[in-house]
């Protein structure tokens, strides 16, 4: 043992400690926590200081909205023609660019910054083009509305309008792009109300809470309300406004009973779950066995839903269903409010067919025909949520671009889908817009406006 450490012989092999150092250290450090404790109780030990919180995922104010409204007019609605004035464009009417002095958009750094043609961008621009309909001030705030919209420039003080609205897509993928943010050249996104459905939750266990109310016929609609990755549970369920038969195959057969289906869906329920032990990683059999669940439940809640028969004759004359040109939009707008009072979270109302609003030729024609379709009704909706107190805890947002309103030119032989970002729309928010009136972009950004009723943006 001669040369050996004297202190080797008490040391601890492979890093362990003493018992006794164990034992003082713990003893020490429990007494030092119950000391603490009783120091913090009595008001004489504190930190330094405020200790900040850490996020707990709530917003710094209270929201109010709840649900969503999302009216859709396809096609390209002109902001020229509607919301956005440029009483410029009858000064210099059938003038070329080169003959105004002006500089010319298309050579506009934002031009090529945002633009991504996806049919090309070399296309002749020969005329401006003036202003299809006269303009008036309208509410305290003297907000300039076409004359194509005589029953929503009443409601001008209760909508905020944005013109700083812009789309990257210059032809009627924009329409696509107004739901999921991604050029029809990126990656394909969830849409709006899937985020929405899939974000907040469900308010009403009974009913979908991301609706499509609308009638198309070509296919490509189906984006505007497609989950995309977040998987078909999210999707928005398609909905016809005939109650006795609202919901595609979701009816009894003829001679089954409530019990009888009751008993069904069980023993369908049951095998479903046996397969997803097998397939855990498959989301279309999930997304099957709620919508199987759902579609049980609403049976008896939708067509109580869409029943717009239970509305009183003002109601339905307030949306414009007693008139042969407004009836089928006002049927789609007052279901609408239906089920948001019932607590669904997003409804996408489909205004229009695919691409309506898309006036290559006789703009003036055509936008005045659909205006007076759809005015009455969005109006009346506004009208509707306010009066039943439901403006704070719904936002109606109506977005009409695809491909993005008009340019402020035409060629020789028609008006030309427009460049990036020419649309003009409006929202209706309860509160949280900036107040009245509009909102306009910096004079080199003005391709679009937007519109909300003012309701808080962010929803609970």
């Amino acid at each position: 043992m001669i040369g050996r450490d004297r202190h080797s012989r008490t040391a601890p092999a492979c890093g362990r400690i003493r018992r006794r150092t164990f034992l003082a250290d713990v003893g020490l450090g429990f007494t030092g926590m119950a000391l603490g404790a009783m120091l913090h109780r009595d008001g004489i030990a504190r930190a330094d200081g405020p200790v900040a919180a850490p996020p707990d995922g709530r917003p710094h104010f209270a929201p109010k909205a709840r649900s969503v409204i999302w009216i859709f007019l396809s096609g390209g609605v002109s902001h020229l023609e509607t919301w956005d004035p440029k009483p410029i464009l009858n000064k210099y009417a059938g003038k070329t660019y080169d003959a105004t002095g002006l500089p010319s958009p298309f050579q506009s750094p934002l031009f090529r910054e945002r633009s991504r043609a996806v049919v090309g961008e070399d296309r002749r621009h020969a005329q401006i083009f003036p202003l299809q309909v006269g303009f008036r001030k309208h509410g305290e705030a003297g907000v300039e509305i076409s004359d194509w919209w005589p029953h929503l420039s009443g409601c001008v003080d209760d909508i905020a309008f944005v013109r700083s609205m812009y789309t990257t897509d210059n032809d009627h993928a924009a329409e696509f792009q107004m739901h999921h943010g991604r050029h029809k050249l990126d990656e394909r996104q969830p849409v709006l109300g899937s985020w929405i459905h899939y974000g907040l939750g469900t308010l009403n266990e009974d009913l979908p809470q991301f609706v499509f109310l609308g009638q198309y016929s070509d296919p490509r609609v189906r984006e505007n309300f497609s989950a995309d990755y977040l998987g078909p549970q999210y999707a928005g369920v398609e909905l016809s406004l005939d109650p006795g038969n609202p919901l595609p195959f979701g009816a009894r057969s003829p001679g089954v009973t409530i019990e009888e289906q009751a008993n069904e869906f069980a023993l369908i329920r049951d095998l479903n779950r046996l397969s997803a032990v097998e397939y855990p990683e498959d989301d279309q059999l999930r997304a099957r066995i709620r919508a199987y669940e759902l579609a049980y439940r609403m049976q008896r809640s939708v067509p109580e839903v869409v029943d717009l028969g239970r509305e009183t004759a003002e109601t339905q004359a307030l949306y414009g269903i007693d008139r042969e040109a407004t009836a089928v939009y006002g049927r789609r707008l007052l279901a609408a409010r239906r089920l948001v009072e019932r607590g669904v979270r997003f409804v996408l109302a489909y205004l229009s067919d695919y691409s309506e609003w898309d006036s290559h030729t006789q703009l003036r024609e055509h936008h005045a025909r659909s205006c007076a379709r759809v005015d009455r009704p969005i109006a009346g909706l506004l009208r509707d949520l306010k009066r039943r107190g439901l403006a704070g805890e719904v936002t109606v947002a109506p977005a009409a671009p695809s491909p993005a309103g008009r340019p402020a030119w035409r060629s020789a032989t028609a008006t030309p889908p427009g460049p990036p970002a020419a649309t003009t729309t409006r929202t209706r928010s309860p509160s949280g817009w900036p107040g009245r009136g509009s909102r306009a972009a910096p004079s080199t950004a003005r391709p679009t406006s937007w519109a909300s009723t003012r309701s808080n943006t962010r929803i609970t």
